[in-house]
């Protein structure tokens, strides 16, 4: 009789947890459902918003691509109108070209010389080969002396060359004088092989210097090939050079 209370006692008390529980899931799940309910209806709303201001696009119809081929083939072009075959040439000439012959060297310069330079050569060879008989003389003289004989004058160019139109056994003749500071100085045109120049050198100094004209390298430029002496106790032979004749001031011409 005693034992009975206890277990009354226990199964309210489980009766009541039961309950207790079973109220707060009926919370959780109504809770559940609200949300459910409450997300379903923002979702409908936001399709009915898209719906409504969403701009509708035409579709764009689908390009056509075709794959056939646009090259002609060869052999398959016909033409509407006839057509002249081209002509063909067989006979043509290729133009020729003008080759000109190599300067041949006159035995006299055909050593080996280390006071001309050899492309001046053909040069000296035009003024002894083409010149009158004086300035031949001179020229020619003058060309022994200075590469075959390699002859040492005391002196300066002054010496030299009065020793080689001596030994050419021709006089001088005056055709241009003027001063060395004044002038007035000789046009190119005045000056022939053979002469005696007094000019202005440009390239020492600018000191007066005088010496045989052999040719012009480039008369536009006043360049031209000299047979220059240096003297002054060098013990060297006269050499051809390359002189800026711009200020020519006195020109003395062989004669016979």
């Amino acid at each position: 009789m005693s034992r009975l209370p206890v277990s009354l006692s226990m199964s309210s008390s489980v009766t009541a947890s039961c309950s207790l529980l079973l109220f707060t899931v009926g919370l959780v799940g109504q809770a559940h459902a609200d949300s459910m309910s409450a997300l379903i209806a923002q979702k409908s709303v936001q399709s009915d918003f898209s719906a409504r201001y969403t701009p509708s696009y035409s579709a764009v119809p689908s390009a056509k691509v075709s794959t056939r081929s646009t090259i002609q083939r060869a052999g398959t072009y016909r033409s509407n109108s006839a057509s002249t075959p081209p002509v063909i040439q067989t006979s043509y000439r290729y133009p020729e070209v003008v080759r000109q012959a190599p300067a041949v060297m006159p035995a006299f310069l055909s050593g080996n010389y280390d006071n001309v330079d050899s492309e001046y050569l053909p040069l000296l060879s035009s003024a002894e080969m083409q010149s009158s008989l004086a300035a031949r003389e001179v020229v020619s003289t003058a060309r022994k002396m200075a590469l075959n004989e390699r002859a040492i004058i005391q002196g300066g160019c002054w010496d030299y060359l009065n020793a080689v139109f001596k030994r050419a056994g021709v006089t001088r003749d005056t055709i241009h004088k003027g001063t060395y500071g004044q002038g007035p100085y000789a046009n190119s045109g005045e000056i022939e092989v053979g002469d005696w120049l007094y000019y202005i050198n440009h390239g020492y100094n600018g000191v007066e210097h005088s010496g045989l004209f052999v040719g012009w390298v480039d008369e536009r430029a006043k360049q031209a090939l000299i047979l220059s002496y240096a003297g002054e106790n060098r013990r060297e032979p006269a050499r051809y050079r390359v002189y800026d004749l711009s200020n020519v001031y006195q020109i003395m011409r062989p004669s016979v």
